[in-house]
């Protein structure tokens, strides 16, 4: 792999720098109620049925793309699969630590006059608001992919990699939709994201200069 770091993150990380700030001036001008009111609503049919969907994907494809890229080299498996568990590693033990009531919770206790809009079937969670995991795993993977079509200089990777960019806040807002978490909870998770993504692919360049490692597949296992 060529070390052309600049070149392969900035395409993803310039407007993740732009959707933190803008969150950070949002964050500090608004109150945390009012905010996830105002982001919560309006719900519509198209997203009710949607939302979930996009949500859930975090439970299966990282690991597919995981297991996809170990077709193809051995090395972004391993970037990637490293990825996920740092992130993991940092996010759970600040959840059980911080402990933050989610927003169904928290508007319960705090204003219970409010009617929080629900997605009927969608299992509500109560506790370890703080950061939202899901969107760590999100911006995870699609920051990961789109390092990886940089490096690989795969055609159209700037507009690939805006995409992944739009997937993963998509995602994120999905969270925010669904109440399960407010919108510091999705700053923090993309934070933690993008400083998970960049220390490993750090690590992974200066510490695995072996080619053979990068380029072993699956596929050499039938030689």
């Amino acid at each position: 792999m060529k070390n052309n770091t600049p070149t392969y993150i900035l395409p993803f990380l310039i407007p993740t720098i732009i959707l933190v700030v803008c969150m950070g001036v949002i964050l500090y001008l608004f109150p945390k109620a009012e905010l996830h009111l105002l982001l919560c609503q309006p719900h519509t049919t198209s997203l009710d049925t949607i939302v979930p969907i996009i949500t859930n994907l975090v439970d299966w494809l990282p690991y597919l793309c995981v297991l996809l890229l170990l077709f193809y080299r051995a090395g972004w498996a391993t970037f990637l699969a490293s990825n996920l568990l740092l992130s993991t590693l940092i996010v759970q033990p600040i959840k059980h630590i911080v402990c933050a009531p989610r927003p169904l919770t928290w508007f319960a206790e705090n204003m219970p006059d409010v009617t929080l809009p629900l997605v009927e079937g969608v299992k509500m969670n109560h506790w370890l608001s703080f950061p939202s995991g899901h969107t760590t795993t999100f911006f995870v993977l699609f920051f990961s992919m789109s390092i990886i079509m940089c490096a690989e200089n795969i055609k159209g990777k700037n507009i690939l990699s805006f995409i992944c960019f739009l997937c993963a806040t998509f995602g994120a807002y999905t969270r925010i939709y669904l109440s399960q978490h407010f919108a510091l909870d999705i700053f923090a998770g993309i934070l933690i994201a993008v400083c998970s993504t960049l220390v490993v692919y750090f690590f992974l360049v200066k510490t695995t200069k072996n080619t053979r490692f990068w380029d072993w597949r699956v596929q050499n296992l039938r030689k």
